[in-house]
């Protein structure tokens, strides 16, 4: 028997392994309130593409799960492109102002001596985040509609986006690291805390993002050639 989800898992027990898939759920649609009915159920009665779900619900559950682009239908695929641009909406919209405010309040805190380079840092990562995926949702996501018709894409125009997307989960790390070493704690501990917890639900949820377009998205998009490497 399989360790992983499959279309058979009830969403429920889903779920209870990992509930961080309630912050998924949103992106892909699906409503809330599933009884006992299985993962496929759900989608069914969401219009989701099932595969893809199972698939997503898995790389954000186990650290060995490998997706592979291989698997991918038509389907599948435009269903990822839409948790895609799903996700990108939520950081942007949700998460990152989320972590501003609270950054707002510590810098508000500790002093003139890190407000301004809190802030700085934190506007400059928020930028650069925001151009990364203009870029992707301009240049790249419209690629797919070419490759589902047969056409080839070369390596190099995938290239930046590929090359850019540790950039944005250490960029992160950087910021934790100001905030564990830097800032005094007097007064700022429990703000402190749910900041760090923020920035690392955030970090991880960006991993899980990157895995999704390095190891779908990406080889889905050079076919053959991404086979051959």
């Amino acid at each position: 028997m399989s360790r992983y989800f499959t279309a058979k898992t009830k969403m429920a027990d889903a779920l209870t392994v990992n509930y961080n898939i309630f912050l998924l759920l949103p992106r892909l649609g699906i409503k809330l309130g599933f009884g006992d009915r299985s993962i496929d159920e759900v989608c069914h009665s969401n219009g989701v593409a099932t595969s893809f779900v199972v698939i997503l619900l898995n790389i954000y559950t186990f650290s060995d799960y490998v997706p592979e682009a291989s698997s991918l239908s038509d389907d599948d695929v435009t269903q990822m492109l839409e948790y895609l641009v799903a996700s990108h909406r939520y950081y942007v919209n949700e998460r990152m102002p989320h972590i501003e405010r609270h950054l707002d309040h510590v810098a508000s805190q500790a002093g003139e001596r890190y407000a301004a380079a809190l802030k700085t840092f934190f506007s400059g990562y928020c930028d650069d985040v925001v151009a990364h995926f203009t870029y992707e949702e301009q240049t790249i996501f419209p690629l797919i509609e070419r490759r589902k018709a047969g056409g080839h894409i070369s390596r190099s125009v995938v290239s930046h986006m590929s090359s850019t997307h540790d950039s944005a989960v250490d960029k992160l790390s950087d910021l934790m690291q100001i905030l564990f070493k830097y800032l005094p704690s007097e007064g700022l501990a429990e703000e402190l805390n749910e900041l760090a917890f923020t920035i690392m639900q955030l970090s991880s949820d960006l991993n899980k993002h990157v895995v999704i377009e390095d190891n779908l998205l990406i080889p889905y998009l050079l076919g053959k050639e991404a086979e051959r490497q």
